[in-house]
């Protein structure tokens, strides 16, 4: 075992010598008692997507084996709107494949996120972490395979005016400190996450470079490995806390909201996503390229598109970043290496370039092979402002849908574009994705049936999230403020801190 947990920075991984998924409550126990944890800590997810947090204290050996054993009782009323005061207890109950060390609380603790169960002690139908997990069960049940996913945390760090090394607007794209700003900030986010369990990929400064007045926003980009569906929600919530606590730490604000300022790059939160079975990649032929089942997935994900918004872009502030003319997407369309689409297939490593590191190094001569091809597909319309959770629970239903549907293959084909859509908007008639919250609660209402089925989303959450949506009455925003700066950045600092 200690092949596969070397070099984890995960310190539960390290002592136990086990993999996360691994992990039982003795494992949880003998951790806490060897290494003077006094206490732990249950994170879930309630019903706005965001992060919540109960604290224990450890008294002694027989309640920590309780609180882990047999959960705890919550107020489900609080965090779910759908729930009705008169009846209103949950439990939560740890998952301990999640364990991490709490890198910020000022007891040593140990974290652990929670499932949500009912009075019957059934899983919760409405719990975001639920509907994912019943969405890639039905994708699993019906296709033999399981979808991996991987999200890009785009975000911005807002600090006084660096008059020393001043910032070039829109020109921030991999800059090195010192003409990046805070790439310690970061770097120590990506250290906390890995070591919370977070399978990082990589860091790097974005685009998005804004001076405004005496204070410069700086854009920086977490990416993340990908791995189970599920797994890859849990890691991106840890995530986005983890960020805010090391700003936080600095006294930098930091915002994952999908505008800043108006006329600049926005943040958003692309996922990529693959089918797997059996350690392979399903979605490519021998030769690397793209096959008939990531074509089929590809339909999918165009089809549901408008209403995947609903769960992917919440604020209205979503709808001032998804406009034309810029790399975030606002045609269905999907096209290979093409940043101008909805569904882009990033570059990958297919057969014939396998010699490109001899090239670059001309002394090295051990083989090397992957038998995992790291090709996805990538969705780019999402942003900070998602519920995590649904969202990527409404790109596992699209991805079964697109393999189960027998149209899926056409629209592929016909919604592929080779070109800037930008460029070429005029002449390609593409479908649009939704232009308001509104607009997408209207949409998630009209593909309820796709959502709906195999008892996956209930209805009176996809009731609920569309009457949220819509209760914005956003229809036409950016035309009725046009000229109005004042209320634009009302607008969006009233959303800086969402998701």
């Amino acid at each position: 075992m200690a092949e596969q947990t070397a070099l984890n920075p995960n310190r539960l991984v390290a002592f136990l010598d086990k993999k996360a998924d691994e992990f039982t409550k003795k494992d949880i126990i003998t951790f806490v008692e060897k290494n003077d944890i006094r206490m732990v800590n249950f994170r879930y997810v309630g019903g706005d997507g965001k992060l919540k947090l109960l604290n224990f204290v450890i008294n002694d050996r027989q309640y920590l084996d309780r609180i882990l054993s047999a959960g705890e009782r919550v107020d489900g009323s609080s965090l779910f709107s759908y729930i009705d005061p008169s009846a209103s207890d949950l439990y939560v109950v740890p998952r301990y494949r999640t364990a991490f060390v709490n890198p910020f609380c000022a007891l040593p603790a140990v974290d652990l996120l929670c499932s949500f169960y009912d009075k019957h002690g059934k899983p919760l139908d409405i719990a975001p972490e639920n509907i994912l997990r019943k969405a890639h069960a039905s994708l699993q049940e019906k296709t033999g395979m399981q979808l991996e996913a991987l999200g890009e945390l785009e975000f911005y760090l807002s600090s006084e005016l660096d008059k020393i090394y001043t910032i070039t607007p829109q020109k921030g794209y991999h800059e090195s400190h010192p003409f990046a700003k805070w790439e310690l900030v970061r770097v120590e986010a990506m250290k906390t996450i890995s070591e919370m369990g977070g399978r990082i990929k990589y860091g790097h400064s974005e685009v998005g470079n804004i001076v405004s007045g005496d204070w410069e926003y700086v854009q920086h980009e977490i990416e993340f490995l990908p791995v189970n569906v599920e797994d890859a929600a849990d890691q991106l919530v840890v995530a986005k806390w983890a960020i805010r606590e090391v700003a936080y730490k600095h006294n930098l604000e930091v915002s994952f909201a999908p505008k800043i300022i108006v006329g600049h790059a926005g943040s958003g939160m692309h996922i990529h996503s693959r089918l797997v079975k059996d350690g392979r990649n399903m979605m490519v032929d021998a030769q690397g390229a793209l096959n008939e089942t990531a074509r089929k997935m590809i339909g999918g994900l165009l089809e549901l598109a408008p209403s995947i918004t609903a769960f992917g872009n919440q604020v209205p502030t979503s709808f001032l970043r998804l406009v034309p003319h810029q790399e975030a997407p606002t045609n269905i369309c999907w096209g290979d290496s093409n940043r101008s689409v909805l569904v882009r297939v990033p570059l990958g490593w297919k057969s014939g370039v396998s010699n490109m590191v001899y090239d670059a190094n001309p002394r090295e001569k051990e083989p090397f092979s992957d038998p995992m091809s790291n090709q996805t597909v990538e969705l780019r319309s999402a942003d900070g402002s998602a519920n995590i959770y649904l969202l990527l629970a409404g790109i596992t239903v699209a991805a079964r849908h697109g393999l189960e549907s027998p149209d899926s293959l056409k629209l592929a084909e016909r919604l592929y574009v080779s070109v800037d859509v930008g460029k070429n908007q005029e002449h390609l008639n593409l479908p649009q994705l939704p232009a308001s919250c509104s607009e997408a609660g209207e949409r998630l209402l009209k593909d309820r049936a796709f959502y709906e089925k195999y008892q996956i989303f209930p209805a009176t959450l996809i009731d609920g999230t569309a009457k949220t949506l819509m209760a914005f009455k956003d229809k036409d925003m950016s035309e009725r403020m046009f000229g109005d700066g004042d209320a634009l950045i009302k607008l969006v600092k009233q959303y800086l801190h969402c998701g």
